[in-house]
């Protein structure tokens, strides 16, 4: 493989950062410095940057910015899917963490560790998801108050648990949800009588988009993974 692509794989960097990095004579395999993104490498070399070794990631694991109107799938007979926005090369066994509405824009991982994604998705556990909430009407303290002492949704035999909210403006909270019911964010304002005009999740558990722009995706790191 490529060297550009190993530390794209293995680091939190993108294959833009990876080929800056390595030009800049900040990369050594097998002991000597590298200066060419294309350089040869398999997960048996012994990569370093700024002395410490970067060791191969047998499990991929991507925080991807979503854009509006991408579905959240593998495949879509109609729509473009998040799975298009990742390099060719790295799409094989992912699969998708946290899916998101088509209309919906924000955070959403992706990997290959069915047991990395059971932890997350599992009601066991707390795993807060936050969203930027526009509401089509004023966000009332009442209103504020039920979605943090849990509310009956529509078809449901019990109500949401405790959630957290953060006022923003007027029309405009952060809210921060552990389960996910289908179309759950939408359910709980419509049930407190109000409508979301747009929607955007920022962070999992302590995991941003880290200055990731639209389309755009990265490694997550260590520390990142190890959250869960």
């Amino acid at each position: 493989m490529r060297l550009d692509y190993f530390l794209a794989h293995t680091t939190s960097w993108s294959r833009k950062d990876a080929k800056r990095f390595i030009a800049k004579g900040k990369i050594r395999v097998n002991g000597e410095v590298v200066t060419k993104p294309n350089t040869p490498v398999t997960e048996e070399c012994n990569v370093e940057s700024h002395g410490e070794t970067i060791q191969w990631r047998k499990e991929k694991y991507f925080a991807l910015y979503k854009p509006a109107n991408y579905v959240s799938a593998l495949e879509d007979s109609e729509s473009p899917v998040v799975i298009d926005l990742i390099d060719p090369e790295e799409r094989k066994n992912l699969k998708i963490v946290g899916r998101l509405d088509k209309d919906t824009t924000g955070l959403i991982f992706l990997t290959t560790d069915g047991q990395w994604l059971h932890r997350i998705t599992s009601p066991k556990h707390d795993c807060f998801k936050t969203y930027r909430v526009e509401c089509a009407d004023v966000i009332e303290e009442s209103e504020c108050r039920a979605l943090e002492s849990g509310v009956m949704l529509n078809g449901e035999e019990h109500p949401t648990s405790p959630a957290k909210v953060v006022k923003l403006s007027d029309k405009e909270i952060l809210l921060s949800i552990k389960e996910g019911k289908y179309h759950q964010v939408k359910r709980m304002l419509a049930s407190v009588g109000n409508k979301v005009e747009k929607l955007h999740r920022e962070s999992i558990s302590d995991v941003n988009l880290d200055g990731l722009e639209e389309g755009q995706y990265r490694m997550l790191t260590e520390e990142e993974i190890n959250q869960f």
